[in-house]
């Protein structure tokens, strides 16, 4: 039994809520934050305009530019991939679709910045203890928290569920 259309259509609205809030954050970074100065907000937090032409940590981030269509043209085949994935999902599944609209938003919202401006706007800087976090934005924490439930979901086994209607 495969996903029904409202439910999906439900589910494709919390992933334009995702890009729309991942977008909006990124535009209010990009209006009132100077590039790479930190703006602090507390000991352990700055707001702090970056840009990344790369991966995650900035992988591949000097490779010339032909890593932005290859990053590109990956989001764009995993986003697929997740499209079918949710709609074969069964109804009353909750943690699994709900792993798989936070990959697909956060991988639309860096997807856009990639193709608008050949590099991700990241804004969110956290650190302490002389350690630094690299600076990332609401997509990248969106696809980090759809992993974590796919691995949850991974460990619970079939016929058992976490979250039910």
């Amino acid at each position: 039994m495969t996903m029904s259309l409202s439910r999906y259509c439900m589910w494709l609205a919390i992933v334009a809520v995702i890009v729309g809030l991942d977008l909006w954050t990124k535009s209010l970074a990009s209006a009132h934050l100077v590039l790479y100065r930190p703006e602090p907000v507390t000991s352990w937090f700055n707001l702090t305009l970056a840009h990344n032409s790369g991966a995650a940590f900035s992988f591949l981030a000097s490779a010339g530019g032909w890593q932005r269509w290859f990053f590109s043209t990956a989001a764009v085949l995993i986003s697929a991939v997740l499209l079918v994935w949710l709609a074969r999902q069964p109804t009353p599944a909750r943690l699994l679709p709900t792993a798989l609209v936070l990959v697909l938003g956060g991988a639309i919202g860096n997807l856009i910045d990639r193709l608008r401006f050949g590099y991700v706007v990241d804004f969110i800087d956290l650190h302490g203890g002389g350690w630094h976090w690299p600076a990332f934005n609401l997509a990248d924490a969106a696809i980090v928290l759809g992993v974590i439930l796919l691995l949850i979901d991974g460990f619970v086994p079939r016929g058992q569920a976490l979250v039910r209607d």
